[in-house]
């Protein structure tokens, strides 16, 4: 299991090897970044947008939250972590596309198909709750069509992610741009058990890369 004192060993072995080997990379990126490709994925630490994508420093803007989603456009409320993110890669770096990015076996969207922390206090799943209700609606298609098995399991994690495509759409400064041609939204999910990554087409399937 990996610890601190692991993650100091891993720091070292970058310091001597990558960060070495990308000097120039690293001496470019120190006056800032400049991204064309924002990420939003799940927090799971099996699926790591860099790792998946063999992405190099500085080339994509990474949000990872519990299942990947997108809440909606809004102004109340609490904490707008998500947001701020959009906000600043959409208007401020000015990304060209968003990738939403799902994933197999996730446990936001299990627990949303299960419904397997309703009713939790906060603390003990209440803030999970919470925050996977956004795919009630989704949840309630996926089980009168699939069931809570394996096959509603795939449902829902490509569900999630055309949840989170459109509530992008909810936001002004990312529909404005969408609609003039200078930003896209697309949505995967990447499968750990066989390694594949399924991209929405436009026929809104998904389909292996």
């Amino acid at each position: 299991m990996t610890r601190m004192t692991d993650l100091i060993e891993g720091y070292y072995r970058f310091r001597g090897g990558e960060w070495q080997e990308e000097r120039e990379r690293w001496a470019e990126l120190k006056d800032g970044q400049s991204p064309r490709v924002m990420i939003i994925a799940c927090s799971d630490s099996r699926v790591d947008p860099a790792t998946i994508f063999g992405t190099r420093p500085g080339e994509v803007f990474v949000v990872r939250n519990v299942a990947n989603l997108v809440p909606p456009f809004e102004t109340g409320g609490g904490r707008h972590g998500v947001s701020a993110a959009l906000e600043f890669a959409v208007t401020k770096l000015k990304v060209e596309q968003i990738l939403v990015l799902g994933h197999g076996a996730c446990g936001g969207v299990n627990a949303a198909l299960t419904r397997a922390l309703e009713n939790t206090a906060p603390g003990e799943g209440g803030f999970v709750a919470h925050w996977i209700d956004l795919l009630d609606e989704a949840r309630d298609r996926v089980l009168a069509e699939h069931g809570d098995g394996p096959e509603g399991q795939r449902a829902l994690e490509q569900e999630g992610v055309r949840v989170s495509m459109a509530n992008l759409l909810t936001f002004p400064f990312v529909k404005e741009r969408v609609d003039a041609g200078s930003l896209s939204i697309h949505g995967a999910v990447f499968a750990i058990e066989d390694g594949k990554l399924r991209v929405r087409d436009e026929t809104d399937s998904f389909s292996v890369a």
